[in-house]
């Protein structure tokens, strides 16, 4: 659920008019709405009730501050990969102590500043990564809280790209091996085990692969515990998905039904890492007509938001709905509405039927709030899009539009050549 909508033929974001927004910040423009971000949250929060549970939203999906700023608000935890996320996160007032580290390859320079800052803990995806953990904590003479990264072997049925939980992917240890790397664990004198944590991948729309994950991982958290490993921590990861086409996953209540009989009565504290479900319906990329080129056999819509702004398209072939920002009555035609970038494999949508659109008028790229602005570049030495908040009848630019001498400006000029 989001809140989008038309009004007259005319779409809003909450009680503002996207017309109005592309006219004052220009396009390509991201609009947020703060109260969809909400009832998100709220919707992962509410379900698992009072048993004990930490929501960490996967930053990956969208890393801008005020979003970051807004979940913190609502007592949100945060999914990090990397060092430049966990600054975000930090900077935006997530506590460290609601942070889990994940990602396969954490630099030593990483790892000493989630322990400096305190952080959850480390979920940690091979031998060599938690040897290299153990020895950077005896530097500090700390101990570095972990939980270890279990690939419990399950087919998430979604796009392969974004698949992670299967034996073939590099995240995660096998879980027939996962005894032997918690015994390893155990003998290295700067680790401290506190967890199990197992993702099996993104944009996940059934229940079964869950639960069949979860239900693979409590056996190794039991045969952990009868061992007497301290499990303090079980970390479920994140993966739902959202409606982009005709999907119709579940929502995370129908999840918590089943999993919370898996659950209860265990000692354990649940970590979720949702991303895409919290912000990905709750955005959208705001784009303006610049030609119609008719083809051979094909109509072009020509639009200033290209593969650069939005990368899943052309990534994925992902479908996103476009619609006009202003409905006219006007019958539909079948375009590709492509970008300006110099690729044949920038587009928004192809052999998509919309309805009639016009030089010099909006299109709204919907369930773009995930794995848009934070995939998003400047290939072509394109400037970034603007990103702006809205709440209720007010938004705000949370997000400057990049300029040229933004693209320039990291850049250092050898001597030899001044």
């Amino acid at each position: 659920m989001h809140f989008f909508h038309y009004r007259q033929n005319e779409l809003y974001a909450e009680d503002v008019p996207v017309r109005l927004l592309a006219e004052k910040y220009g396009t390509p423009l991201y609009v947020y709405s703060y109260n969809t971000l909400v009832r998100h949250f709220k919707a992962y929060d509410e379900a698992y009730g009072t048993f004990p549970h930490v929501i960490c939203y996967a930053l990956k999906a969208n890393t801008n501050g005020a979003i970051l700023k807004l979940l913190a608000k609502q007592g949100c935890g945060a999914d990090i990969v990397s060092g430049g996320e966990l600054f975000r996160a930090l900077k935006a007032g997530i506590p460290a102590g609601k942070i889990v580290y994940a990602g396969v390859g954490k630099t030593e320079d990483e790892i000493r500043f989630a322990l400096k800052s305190g952080v959850l803990m480390f979920n940690v995806e091979s031998a060599d990564e938690l040897r290299e953990i153990d020895r950077v904590a005896g530097t500090m003479k700390m101990k570095a809280p972990v939980a270890l990264r279990i690939n419990p072997d399950i087919d998430p049925q979604t796009h392969p790209y974004i698949s992670t939980g299967m034996k073939e992917h590099k995240f995660g240890i096998s879980i027939d091996d996962a005894l032997e790397h918690y015994r390893i664990a155990s003998r290295l004198r700067n680790i401290e085990i506190v967890g199990v944590q197992k993702h099996i991948g993104s944009q996940i729309t059934k229940i079964t692969p869950f639960v069949d994950a979860v239900k693979r991982i409590l056996i190794l958290v039991d045969e952990l515990k009868r061992r007497k490993f301290n499990i303090r921590y079980l970390d479920i990861g994140g993966g739902l998905g959202i409606t982009y086409l005709n999907e119709k996953p579940p929502v995370p209540a129908d999840i918590a039904k089943q999993l919370l009989p898996l659950i209860n009565g265990r000692e354990v504290t649940l970590v979720m890492e949702p991303g895409r479900s919290i912000v990905g319906n709750a955005g959208i990329l705001v784009t303006k007509t610049l030609y119609l080129k008719k083809g051979e056999g094909k109509t072009f819509v020509i639009v200033d938001a290209g593969m650069n702004d939005l990368m899943r398209p052309s990534l994925y072939d992902a479908y996103h709905h476009i619609t006009p920002v202003a409905r006219r009555k006007r019958g539909q035609i079948r375009a590709d509405i492509v970008g300006p970038i110099c690729e044949s494999g920038d587009f928004l949508a192809k052999e998509r039927m919309i309805y009639g659109v016009r030089r010099g008028e909006y299109l709204a790229v919907m369930s773009a709030g995930a794995y848009g602005m934070s995939m998003s570049s400047n290939y072509n030495s394109r400037p970034k899009a603007a990103e702006v908040l809205v709440n209720g009848g007010k938004h705000s630019l949370i997000s400057k539009r990049g300029t040229y001498e933004d693209l320039v400006s990291h850049e250092v000029m050898p001597g030899f050549l001044r």
